[in-house]
């Protein structure tokens, strides 16, 4: 019997990610969205995994679920590790992808550089009852491309240039699975849920 699992988010393109890596755990996966409507947790965490942990107990305890609940963001070491834990909010919570990497081509421009080192962190936490039963984390290194490049993927992926494809991860289609940071830390979810039995 499959392990009802609640993924807390409501953004259909995480749930397109992690449905196909989590193919084979022993879990039924629905989102919020099977569920009454709730006011979201305040994310003041530092961290990811700070604001990882926060969403899974909220969510966990809204719907007596088993729940996962990810953060992930864009660090730039060029801007000391902006947007950092802002990532879904930087440059306020209306401003397109496009406008966000205006942003950060323009504080480039302002710090005289024009590209630099970044990576993609994506944390996890599963929490049931009130206690969390599992995190883990995801990382992937590349660079800020000079320019935004492809179309799939969703988010930051337009401008994160991973050098051993040659391209950026919006342009990467299937291969981007093999080596997001969503991708490394779901993995190592869906061996926890295969162990766990769920």
């Amino acid at each position: 019997m499959l392990t009802k699992l609640v993924v807390a988010t409501t953004n259909p393109g995480k749930l397109r990610e992690i449905e196909p890596l989590l193919r084979g755990a022993p879990v039924e996966l629905t989102t919020l969205a099977a569920f009454p409507p709730s006011d979201p947790p305040e994310e003041n965490g530092k961290t990811f995994a700070e604001n990882a942990r926060i969403k899974a107990l909220y969510y966990a305890a809204r719907t007596g679920e088993l729940t996962v609940a990810e953060d992930s963001g864009l660090e730039i070491d060029a801007l000391d590790g902006a947007p950092g834990v802002e990532s879904a909010r930087y440059g306020g919570d209306k401003a397109s992808y496009p406008e966000k990497f205006a942003l950060i081509y323009r504080a480039f421009a302002e710090r005289g550089v024009s590209s630099s080192a970044a990576h993609f962190v994506c944390t996890v936490a599963v929490a049931r009852d009130g206690r969390i039963l599992f995190e883990t984390r995801g990382v992937v290194e590349g660079t800020i491309a000079p320019q935004p490049r492809g179309t799939g993927g969703f988010g930051y992926d337009p401008i994160f240039f991973y050098p051993p494809f040659g391209c950026t991860l919006a342009e990467a289609g299937d291969m981007k699975a093999a080596v997001s940071h969503r991708g490394e830390a779901m993995k190592k979810l869906k061996e926890f849920l295969i162990e766990r039995g769920a």
